[in-house]
């Protein structure tokens, strides 16, 4: 079988940064102002207050203490609350094709490829930021690159599954060599006037190189020894903006909740830690690797109690930090980028023959194995 190496990585990640702090001032300020604003229906019983936040509920809650975003000033403007990205013109870059561009060009170069060598080009990320035409080939013109491209969303999980399609379309000869790049706005679709979610995102774009072993110029591929994916479907993790939302009477800009990112935080906790860690046991098993044999796993970046509970199922003990490295401090939740950031950041000190597991899981609910081994 053909053998399927990683080459190269590449990371954008924008100048705006956010911290805890920051943002709770600017949520506690909204809160100060609607409940001042709603006074005499709460006190007559009518509306429940909302209550404030703070930056140790964030840290605790979740393990974030800042995260990258598009546009700084627009989030914490408590008359606005989300991101001002204004529209471009249909001759301009679009956004997602920008930072995916800044991304692909640090990954061809730490893989030691020329765009025009790539022939094949995903856009793997949990929201389009058009219906079409794709933002795969918008980048794949950009680049100036070959052959075909497209794009795909699987949530959280798109950067595994896009990884995946990549290696079957190189496994089958349709491409030589694959670009799967995940531009996540998700400061786009979150709702910052929610005190459980509010904290949770940031913005990013990943960007991964694969080709045959016998192509590899780099010094050091990763080889993919396995990949392995599941779903099951699941309403509590969702967002129900889409173009059919014009169809009808609906607010589009986010006073109907639905039409940004929610969640049922328990209980998607209770459900996706044991899926995702008997994917990856199982997977493990599959390809009659030891656990003990595992020397990194490159987590979803979503929440650190679930990591460390998933890191401990799947290595049958508690993991060293090196083991089981996170980037949620700095960057917070990015959806799709979130293992594919982590991989990237903590990957150069693998010594040959170490294994490692990128793993995704979100919405969908979804998950993704990609099981590599460090060639020297």
């Amino acid at each position: 079988m053909t053998e399927i190496v990683i080459t190269g990585t590449g990371l954008y990640s924008p100048d705006d940064v956010i911290t805890n702090e920051e943002l709770v001032a600017s949520f506690n300020a909204y809160v100060s102002h609607y409940n001042e604003r709603h006074s005499v229906a709460i006190e007559m019983g009518d509306m429940e207050p909302l209550q404030t936040s703070s930056a140790d509920f964030i840290v605790k809650a979740s393990g974030i203490k800042r995260r990258h975003v598009l546009d700084k000033a627009g989030i914490l403007d408590i008359t606005r609350m989300y991101p001002k990205l204004p529209e471009r013109t249909d001759d301009e870059l679009s956004i997602q094709a920008k930072m995916a561009l800044t991304a692909a060009h640090e990954a061809l170069a730490d893989a030691g490829r020329k765009a025009e060598e790539v022939d094949g080009v995903i856009i793997a990320c949990s929201n389009m930021q058009r219906a079409y035409p794709a933002m795969a080939v918008e980048l794949q013109q950009a680049l100036g690159a070959q052959g075909f491209a497209y794009d795909m969303n699987v949530a959280c999980s798109s950067a595994t599954f896009g990884i995946q399609a990549a290696v079957n379309a190189i496994r089958s000869g349709s491409a030589k060599c694959m670009l799967v790049v995940s531009p996540e706005i998700c400061s786009a679709h979150l709702n910052f006037r929610d005190r459980d979610s509010h904290f949770i995102f940031g913005d990013a774009c990943t960007a991964v190189v694969l080709e045959n072993r016998s192509d590899a110029i780099t010094s050091r591929p990763l080889m993919i020894m396995g990949e392995r994916l599941i779903t099951q479907f699941s309403n509590n993790i969702r967002n129900n903006f889409g173009f059919l939302n014009r169809c009808v009477e609906s607010d589009v800009k986010g006073a109907n909740a639905d039409k940004l990112f929610m969640q049922q935080g328990r209980k998607v906790f209770k459900d996706v830690c044991p899926m995702v860690s008997n994917l990856v046991v199982d997977h493990l098993q599959q390809l009659d690797i030891n656990a003990q044999q595992i020397r990194r796993l490159w987590l979803h970046q979503a929440n650190l109690n679930m990591n460390q509970l998933i890191a401990r199922r799947i290595l049958g003990r508690e993991p060293a930090n090196d083991e089981a490295p996170v980037i949620l401090d700095e960057y917070a939740n990015t959806s799709s980028a979130g293992s594919i950031i982590c991989f990237h950041l903590h990957r150069q000190d693998l010594l040959e023959g170490d294994i490692g597991v990128i793993c995704s899981f979100g919405a969908g609910y979804s998950a993704g194995s990609i099981i590599v081994k460090q060639l020297a």
